[in-house]
């Protein structure tokens, strides 16, 4: 693999770990040579750090894979999960989980990421439907200025929605960008 086929959630190794790509960023500065700059994690530390590449540069790919699992409860700790289809049974660290525990529903199914063998992180579908159980009322008169105001969702993740949006509605959430994108008719 060269550093133009990076991508979030990839894993390289990098000095003879396996690293996951948090972010990457292509940076020509016009004096000089064009380079990426990327975030990694180590899978094993959990360490985060920044890395550059020369452009082109060729880079090992770790050994991943990726199986369907649902998510089955949470401990306060890890979270555990049952491999669909050997129904085997492995927990993950929340800490490895990040900001994305705020999008798992009891009982849903995700992609785990397995690095070298061992169960490393979640990927989530690219978009979810939320049950909203807080709304506050819209202002009467609010819906001009195109406002929005903040719920709550089965989940307990806060999303900022349009003043129309009530309790007990069903929106559907952009999981990577956290943001609202549609009602989702019932």
């Amino acid at each position: 693999m060269i550093t133009s086929d990076f991508k979030k959630g990839v894993a390289i190794k990098y000095n003879g770990d396996t690293c996951l790509i948090l972010s990457y960023d292509f940076v020509n500065p016009g004096k000089g040579t064009a380079f990426t700059r990327t975030k990694l994690k180590n899978a094993k530390s959990g360490k985060i750090f920044e890395v550059s590449f020369r452009s082109g540069e060729s880079i090992e790919e770790a050994q991943v894979e990726y199986r369907r699992c649902q998510y089955l409860y949470n401990d306060g700790t890890d979270m555990t999960y049952m491999d669909n289809t050997n129904y085997e049974q492995f927990t993950l660290p929340i800490e490895n989980i990040g900001e994305m525990i705020d999008y798992i529903v009891d009982g849903s199914e995700v992609v785990v990421v397995f690095i070298d063998g061992n169960p490393f992180t979640i990927q989530l579908p690219a978009k979810m439907n939320f049950k909203v159980i807080d709304a506050p009322a819209g202002t009467k008169g609010d819906t001009a200025t195109g406002g929005s105001k903040q719920v709550t969702v089965e989940t307990g993740a806060k999303v900022n929605v349009p003043l129309f949006i009530k309790e007990g509605d069903v929106i559907k959430v952009n999981t990577d960008t956290k943001e609202y994108v549609e009602r989702v008719a019932q």
